[in-house]
């Protein structure tokens, strides 16, 4: 790499270190679950390395830190994958008491193509699947998530943080500018860490939980995107810490509270003219429009192992709780799973409520990119648009992980794009973890059970 690399940097990571020595480079990449997982070499070191290496067996490994037998035919010798760095994502780590730059790396196997189960490069291969169809996929992801007192002691119950005014937060207070006021100090850390970062926050407001937040991210590339709402998950836990809280992105860490999601915003641009596909010359719904829904309407019970890839995912599915419980669409419908916000043609898109915050977001939008690919491959035709509240209809996904998990499994079609080798390692490291899951006995079968049956 070039004496001069650091020239090259985006613009924001240069504003960071202007005047400033560099001290050290996180060099990183994402896991199954959405880890940072990777190295950290002092800046000098970094100027002269072109790759690094780190075993493949980081993607077998479970949340706890268990392994599914996921090798190839090889065994489990922990190949060393190269890893390249990827410049464009540079960027601060302003929450170090040095002066520190993360940067984002892609996995390539010996022969230099792509490691397939790599999260990172599951969502390149899906953008490039539109891109082979003339199409630009576009998203906007909103991140949803917790501020919670520290909890030490896992047995006992997560509570929400205290905010300034020495009161536990207030549930159920959503849009309140009281309740953002709140957790104002946390927030001007987000704000002043994301600037730092060069990230673009299109708004924040407080959720419908207590000490629940939202925050919105401005629409563009689908790896791009990834990569921010990478970065944010560690920027906003950074944050809370130096406030004496933790952030979590649990999709359901607080009983009788709402569910913490991912929602996806996705419209699909003519490569050629960027326009957007799903509008007509006239400014109406295109067939492309209504495949694309069908095609999250059909996929998507198959991909929810991967949009909520924990036991804990489900607990977020459940009804008049502000999360969808079925894959009905419908227009400026907060009930349904599929939503089509209100907005101007050009900016027609369809949101994707399924996927839950605790999903990879390179996994998670690749899944739902994927859905909407193959219903405007297959030329599906959508359900009628529901009118009404959707909660009281039955529900039509899955309820627990090893059903998501069967689903998955079964679904040929999702493989091809998501990829073959992606979806066995996948399936066998998730089976691994909720075997896990199942050997914990819980305190409500101990409270319920243990005398009584």
């Amino acid at each position: 790499m070039s004496e001069l690399w650091t020239s090259k940097l985006p613009e924001a990571a240069q504003l960071y270190l202007e005047g400033k020595r560099l001290d050290e480079v996180e060099c990183i990449i994402s896991d199954l679950p959405g880890i940072a997982r990777g190295k950290a070499v002092p800046a000098s070191k970094f100027a002269k390395q072109d790759y690094f290496h780190l075993p493949d067996s980081i993607f077998y490994q479970t949340i706890t830190g268990d392994w599914g037998e996921a090798a190839d035919e090889d065994g489990f010798i922990e190949k060393d994958m190269i890893l390249k760095p990827d410049m464009s994502t540079a960027t601060a780590a302003p929450w170090t008491g040095d002066w520190t730059l993360q940067v984002i790396h892609d996995a390539y196997d010996r022969k230099g193509a792509p490691v397939p189960f790599s999260p990172r490069n599951v969502l390149k291969r899906v953008v490039q699947l539109y891109q082979d169809k003339g199409w630009t996929p576009v998203v906007a992801p909103e991140m949803e998530f917790f501020l919670i007192a520290r909890n030490l002691d896992p047995a006992q119950e997560i509570k929400p943080m205290t905010g300034r005014s020495g009161r536990p937060a207030a549930a159920r207070q959503a849009y309140s500018m009281t309740a953002v006021d709140e957790f104002g100090p946390v927030i001007d850390d987000v704000y002043d860490f994301a600037e730092a970062q060069g990230f673009e926050i299109d708004g924040i407001t407080q959720e419908g939980g207590a000490g629940q937040l939202e925050i919105n991210l401005r629409h563009g590339d689908p790896v791009k995107l990834a990569d921010e709402v990478f970065y944010f998950k560690r920027l906003i836990r950074e944050a809370a810490l130096r406030h004496d809280c933790f952030a979590t992105f649990m999709a359901k860490p607080i009983a009788n509270e709402p569910g913490s999601a991912m929602h996806i915003h996705h419209s699909v641009l003519n490569a050629e003219t960027g326009e957007n596909i799903f509008v007509g010359p006239q400014g109406g719904d295109t067939d492309a429009f209504f495949h694309f829904i069908a095609g999250l309407q059909t996929h998507l019970p198959a991909a929810l192992a991967v949009m909520a890839p924990f036991v804990n995912s489900y607990r977020r599915y459940v009804k008049d709780h502000a999360a969808p419980i079925n894959l009905a669409w419908g227009r400026d419908n907060r009930t349904t799973g599929i939503r089509i916000p209100l907005s101007e043609p050009q900016a027609r898109r369809v949101e994707n409520r399924i996927a839950g915050m605790d999903c990879n977001p390179y996994l998670g939008i690749a899944a739902s990119l994927a859905c909407g690919y193959l219903g405007l491959v297959q030329e599906r035709r959508p359900s009628p648009q529901f009118k009404g509240d959707a909660y009281e209809g039955d529900g039509d996904i899955p309820r627990v992980l090893g059903s998501a998990l069967d689903l998955f499994d079964a679904a040929s079609d999702l493989h091809e794009v998501l990829g073959e080798e992606f979806a066995r390692v996948y399936s066998i490291v998730k089976r691994a973890e909720y075997d896990e899951f199942l050997q914990v006995i819980s305190p409500w079968e101990r409270e319920h059970l243990l005398l009584n049956v």
